[in-house]
């Protein structure tokens, strides 16, 4: 099964399970969020943001790419580099032992310019032996020069360097984005993956021609994320509009608590795997939170979804 060059579907993006008492990679638990999705009707998986790699070390990077080269076969798998180069040139060479289809190149606040981000970003890619998915969640992410990056982001994909774009800028109203827009004169829509969940998925699709969506909150419930897709990619935005109801209570936590600590204590609360507890820089939540997570997500799992 490959990904490539097909973004037509639903793409998870889970938390990575550690073990409670060192805090090391668990690969029963990771592979336990695996098959839960498989068993969902999703098969493709991109660890980022939500697996919190900002800042895994080399030593438990190896480990967690180690336990999804175990995966079933019919599960495509994403891992992610960076941000930083130098760091992601060190995981390239880790990332090259394993044969993922491609690896997302994870977005950071580091000084960066057009020119500078097109030749690394090559560099990694080279290094690492697979195509990129770009990550894109600010307009400056390829520095200030916004049509000097839009145009690196063209370069890149017209030479095969980056493969797709998971597009996550965050819109008030996401039917007004001249940004994306902009790179649509750039980028065939087919590459370009709806990257923030539910919540613009449908006007990311339905406007604005994207294939497909990530989901974070789908981790929970699998079977509605793939219905939220089927009903969208068939034309049924009613429908589509209905289920994605389901998905705002969670959604709406993450976005006012932290979406990687919400979505771990989530996927916990159902029951689904152990995903233990956060690294340092991101503070757990309080018994009172986890309640109210807890309250979301059993209202999530008793909904009851027709595919």
């Amino acid at each position: 099964m490959s990904l490539l060059p097909n973004y037509h579907g639903v793409c998870a993006v889970p938390p990575v399970a550690r073990r409670n008492d060192d805090r090391t990679i668990d690969p029963e638990q990771n592979l336990r969020m695996l098959r839960h999705l498989a068993a969902g009707g999703i098969s493709r998986v991109i660890y980022g943001g939500n697996g919190n790699l900002y800042h895994m070390t080399l030593r438990d990077y190896e480990a967690l790419l180690e336990c999804l080269s175990t995966a079933m076969d019919d599960i495509v798998i994403v891992p992610s580099v960076g941000p930083a180069y130098g760091r992601a040139m060190e995981q390239a060479e880790v990332l090259r032992r394993y044969r993922f289809p491609l690896v997302m190149a994870l977005p950071g606040s580091h000084p960066c310019n057009a020119v500078g981000l097109g030749r690394g970003y090559r560099e990694i890619a080279e290094a690492a032996g697979a195509p990129l998915l770009l990550y894109v969640k600010d307009e400056r992410d390829f520095g200030d020069n916004i049509s000097a990056g839009l145009d690196v982001i063209g370069s890149l994909v017209d030479d095969g360097v980056s493969v797709g774009i998971k597009y996550a800028v965050v819109r008030e109203d996401p039917a007004h984005d001249p940004y994306l827009k902009k790179l649509l004169d750039r980028v065939d829509a087919d590459s370009i993956l709806s990257g923030i969940g539910e919540r613009p998925a449908l006007v990311h699709m339905q406007q604005w021609g994207l294939p497909g969506f990530t989901t974070g909150s789908g981790c929970v419930q699998p079977t509605a994320a793939r219905a939220l897709y089927d009903a969208a990619a068939s034309g049924d935005f009613e429908a589509a509009r209905k289920i994605r109801a389901r998905f705002m209570p969670l959604e709406d936590l993450r976005d006012q608590w932290g979406p990687v600590s919400v979505l771990h204590a989530a996927v916990e609360a159902a029951g689904i795997a152990r995903v233990g507890p956060p690294l340092p820089f991101l503070g757990d939540l309080s018994v009172q939170q986890r309640a109210e997570i807890a309250s979301v997500v059993e209202s999530m799992l008793d909904a009851k979804v027709s595919v």
